[in-house]
């Protein structure tokens, strides 16, 4: 081998052990694993150990975890922590729209201060300190359950109301149910009283629960909808998570004969008022049974086109603009109301409405006076009107809040429980 040979390997050989040498020093091998073997602490360890001294001993927990959907919007958004205190959290929409929360006074818990919206995306940023002090910081998003994955149920009586004897709870669902038995689970209606109370199906999206007798007058029945994440369908969960009560007043059944052309009204019992009335004529009979007073009307229009009453040409046989003081009896469309177009002459004598029972009453339903407004002013949303007497048959329990018409075997034999 030449010289400058031998120069070039010597300096090959140099280059290749150097490259080892700084290859094992990176690696942790040769003399500074023999360091750490030794005790020794590298510049990483170092670091790792320094770190560890300075992290926060505090744990964050947020629910729903990060990246869910279907969230509930009444029990989703909470934020917790272990080992420490929450000093900041902030909760937004994806657009930046703050929602307001409140920390607990223990500051070891967070959440929303009002019900979250559906269908929406969530961002949460929660802080907490340990007992040094040291701060520990954790995020979360989050996607609030769509209306097409959910159902409502809308219910009546509202919260707070004094409501008759005969006021059923009635909860008309946005969704067809499948399961009826979860979602009867998750409602419960109780009274005051100690009544029983069952509830009956109608169809898939319609559930009313009562007492086998009217409800004890002066009682208070209270309404639970435990329907937060119950699965009413395949898909399809409850969203719902409230509790509702309402009054029952005084016991008031008013008792229609379309024979005598009177209806008498009675208070625990006892006839307060007896009033001249006209039910449907021969050809438009009124329906019979107990009907439960569903809503009041100061003055409102009745059409019979909206209920098949036509001439020839199409339009109503009757189109009053200002049917004075109204309450409906049924769904489909009978009220009991007063009537200024009919002579006083017809009312305790004859039958001449469609369908409906009409009292004595003046155009504008400004008088006090009339009986159809005495009527009106001492009527309750809930209270019953029994039709009797008008060849006609028997209302269907359905058509409007009148499941009365049911006896009790019937309707616990509807329910899903």
């Amino acid at each position: 081998m030449t010289n400058s040979k031998r120069r070039r390997a010597m300096l090959a050989s140099s280059a290749l052990l150097g490259g080892v040498l700084v290859l094992s020093a990176c690696s942790g091998g040769g003399s500074g694993d023999a360091a750490g073997k030794n005790g020794g602490d590298t510049s990483q360890a170092k670091a790792d150990k320094a770190a560890a001294q300075q992290a926060s001993e505090a744990q964050i927990k947020i629910t729903p975890a990060d990246g869910s959907d279907n969230a509930s919007i009444n029990n989703s958004a909470v934020v917790t922590v272990a080992k420490g205190t929450l000093t900041n959290v902030t909760m937004t929409t994806v657009d930046g729209k703050a929602v307001p929360g409140q920390i607990s006074a223990d500051k070891l818990s967070w959440k929303p201060s009002a019900q979250l919206d559906r269908a929406t995306t969530y961002k949460i940023a929660a802080t907490a300190a340990d007992a040094k002090g040291r701060a520990a910081h954790e995020n979360a998003s989050f996607t609030t359950v769509a209306p097409a994955h959910s159902f409502i149920g809308s219910f009546t009586p509202d919260n707070g109301t004094t409501v008759g004897v005969g006021m059923p709870v009635s909860i008309n669902f946005d969704k067809a149910i499948t399961d009826k038995a979860a979602v009867q689970k998750g409602i419960t209606v109780t009274s005051s009283s100690g009544q029983e109370v069952a509830c009956h199906w109608f169809g898939t999206q319609r559930m009313d629960c009562r007492p086998e007798q009217y409800w004890q007058e002066n009682s208070t029945v209270t309404l639970k909808l435990a329907l937060d994440g119950v699965q009413g369908a395949p898909g399809v969960y409850g969203v719902q998570q409230k509790t509702v009560t309402f009054h029952i007043g005084r016991n008031q059944v008013s008792y229609v004969d379309a024979k005598t052309k009177q209806m008498k009204v009675t208070q625990d019992g006892k006839v307060v008022k007896t009033i001249p009335i006209s039910a449907g004529a021969p050809e438009h009979t009124t329906y019979e049974g107990q009907m439960v007073i569903s809503e009041k009307f100061q003055q409102t229009r009745m059409n019979g086109a909206t209920v098949g009453f036509t001439d020839d040409d199409g339009k109503g046989e009757y189109d009053i603009k200002d049917v004075p003081h109204a309450m409906r009896l049924t769904t489909s469309g009978t009220f009991i109301h007063g009537n200024y177009w009919g002579a006083p002459s017809v009312f305790g004598n004859v039958n001449t409405s469609h369908g409906c029972v009409g009292l004595q009453d003046k155009k504008g339903a400004g008088d006090a006076s009339t009986p159809a407004a005495w009527f009106y002013n001492h009527s309750l949303i809930g209270d019953v009107v029994v039709v009797q007497n008008t060849g006609d048959k028997t209302v269907s329990p359905d058509n409007g809040l009148n499941g009365w018409n049911m006896s009790w075997a019937q309707w616990k034999a509807g329910s899903a429980a």
